[in-house]
């Protein structure tokens, strides 16, 4: 792919991607925004005995804030976008950390997760307008300054502590293993993914929030029946204390092996009965059942296979550098400007890969069914849908996009 293009004919063909990119999410959004409020004033029929009036208007009204700071989110993100690549940004960076082809092997690294952390920085105002004004306005919100930035603290001390490492062993791979480095690149980051599915639950997730058994002892005594019908052994049930940050509830399964986890929300407990805490839990069970983190995993090795190959050939491709705004082909600047441009090109991919998600639970629904009961579970997605303020009214482009879950109507009716 040395000469497959001029830099300035293949800057064309990015801001014609990135063009169809932003219309296409700025299109779905305007179409979310008028279903949505078109919607709002009237309780689905279906809903009418479940739902008020005012807790649809709450959730109508919800939606449209968060698609309101999404597409200004969207707009700035194409800015800095811009700002990085042709306006020259990381090529300040470089000239910053005074890198060339003799620069001492830390600096790279150094610089690569200096653009991270920057990026983060650059995204910390919509984090707090989200948390202390959006959740704080509809009643989500739980958190205080104090506690929202040593997350950020601690996010920033991970991505050193962990992120310099790997981006040293990437790069060295790159630099070092001849023609085929993007597949030993690619090998060490599948262990790595997969290393991590193992290792967040039990390393990483207890810094931010705290892990306990639970100690209901109906609830217990419920979990450990339905555990055994379902013959499920592992890392065990864990509660976590997700009221410390918001009172949206939530379950949620991590881990493979011995060190795989079902999660309950604190605040999902105080929402739902036994029986239904138990339906919820069946339906995570049914993602065990169904192999739905090992078949996304394979999933992901396939897709992140056809990603670094492409990474192998346009490794040292001048037009590939010079029209995002790069001089030069040093492996550090091709990873941030491959890791910048990939999304941009892959977002079709989006509603194929959520059409997967809805597929897996569909089949987790189904499970829940026959080893809980399909009305406690209906009951319980009722009740999180009403507590979390999920719309009832999507647009059906909106969802067949952007949603991983199916909405509730549609999921109710399949249950």
């Amino acid at each position: 792919m040395q000469n497959l293009f001029t830099a300035n004919q293949f800057f064309n063909i990015f801001i014609i991607a990135l063009s169809l990119h932003t219309l296409t999410e700025l299109y779905l959004n305007f179409r979310q925004f008028i279903f949505v409020k078109k919607n709002s004033n009237t309780v689905p029929e279906f809903f009418k005995e479940e739902i008020t009036l005012d807790e649809h208007k709450k959730a109508a009204n919800y939606s449209i804030a968060k698609l309101k700071l999404s597409s200004v989110e969207l707009i700035w993100g194409v800015v800095v976008l811009l700002f990085w690549t042709k306006a020259g940004g990381l090529e300040e960076l470089n000239k910053y950390f005074s890198l060339s082809s003799s620069s001492p092997w830390y600096l790279p690294s150094l610089m690569i997760l200096s653009f991270i952390g920057l990026n983060i920085i650059i995204s910390l105002p919509f984090s707090l307008f989200k948390t202390f004004s959006l959740e704080e306005k509809f009643g989500f919100n739980k958190t205080n300054l104090k506690t929202f930035f040593l997350d950020f603290f601690k996010q920033i001390l991970l991505l050193f502590l962990i992120g310099f490492p790997i981006a040293s062993l990437i790069l060295w791979l790159l630099q070092s293993m001849g023609e085929y480095s993007w597949i030993y690149t690619w090998l060490f980051w599948v262990s790595f993914m997969i290393l991590m599915q193992w290792a967040y639950p039990v390393i990483l997730a207890p810094l931010f929030n705290k892990f306990t058994p639970l100690e209901d002892k109906e609830l217990k005594e419920s979990i450990l029946n339905l555990l055994k019908r379902c013959g499920f052994d592992g890392g065990g049930v864990f509660l976590m204390d997700g009221s410390k940050r918001s009172s949206h509830g939530n379950a949620y399964l991590s881990g493979l092996g011995s060190k795989k986890r079902i999660v309950f929300f604190d605040t999902l407990l105080k929402q739902l009965t036994t029986t239904e805490v138990e339906s919820v839990l069946a339906h995570e069970l049914g993602h065990f059942y169904h192999k739905h983190i090992q078949k996304f995993l394979l999933r992901y090795v396939a897709i992140s296979f056809v990603a670094f190959f492409i990474l192998g050939q346009l490794l040292n491709a001048t037009w590939f550098h010079k029209g995002l705004g790069v001089e030069g082909t040093f492996i550090w600047n091709f990873l941030i400007l491959f890791s910048l441009s990939l999304s941009i090109f892959t977002f079709w991919m989006s509603p194929f890969i959520n059409l997967s998600s809805r597929k897996n639970e569909f089949e987790a629904d189904q499970f829940a069914k026959q080893k809980a009961s399909a009305s406690d579970l209906k009951t319980a997605l009722l009740k999180l849908s009403k507590d979390n303020a999920s719309t009832l009214t999507p647009d059906p482009w909106y969802a067949t996009y952007h949603y991983s879950h199916p909405d509730i109507l549609t999921r109710i009716k399949k249950i």
